[in-house]
């Protein structure tokens, strides 16, 4: 009698735990999909590993030549590194990695939101590499800035590239809001 009580426990833990995972969409591998991203405080890094392993695919970070310090990122001091970049239309960061797009045409752009904006390395980026014949999801972390003045900046960089509406995640970003996201976009 014990025993088939406890075999009944297993089987309907079982089928409860199928029946919540139904709905879920599951990936094989993307090899056409690759996540790029910058982090300086590892918030955009983060949200790039879950979307990276949600989707199965390959990762790369984008490393500025001249790493960023927290006095380089203290945007109440006017002359920090960040400010001075994000002030300057010009500014060009180097990037220290060569990022490898062979293979892929869909690419998500993580990145952190600077003072309402992409960082200016993002802009390096960008002007680095030939992304016409890409899809573009951006998605970037911010407290309270949203994408969308990032994503015409985006747009204006990369006038022939299809540029998504993307999303802005909080720090602590859940992986359910990831996984429901990039559901949506159906790839």
């Amino acid at each position: 009698m014990k025993i088939k009580f406890i075999l009944l426990l297993f089987l309907f833990l079982f089928l409860s735990a199928c029946s919540t995972n139904k709905n879920k969409t599951t990936y094989t591998e993307h090899s056409n999909i690759k996540v790029i991203y910058f982090s300086c405080t590892n918030n955009t890094e983060k949200v790039a590993n879950k979307i990276s392993n949600y989707l199965n695919c390959s990762i790369e970070e984008i490393l500025p030549l001249q790493p960023y310090t927290d006095a380089d990122l203290n945007y109440n001091n006017n002359s920090s590194r960040a400010n001075i970049e994000q002030n300057d239309i010009n500014a060009r960061p180097e990037i220290q990695n060569t990022i490898d797009l062979t293979d892929i045409d869909t690419i998500f752009l993580g990145y952190p939101i600077w003072w309402g904006k992409l960082p200016k390395i993002i802009y390096t980026f960008l002007e680095t590499y030939d992304l016409n014949s890409y899809t573009i999801i951006p998605f970037c972390t911010s407290g309270g800035s949203g994408i969308q003045t990032s994503i015409e900046e985006i747009k204006q960089c990369e006038p022939n590239a299809e540029v998504l509406q993307g999303k802005r995640f909080s720090s602590n970003a859940k992986e359910t809001d990831i996984e429901t996201f990039i559901d949506t976009l159906k790839i």
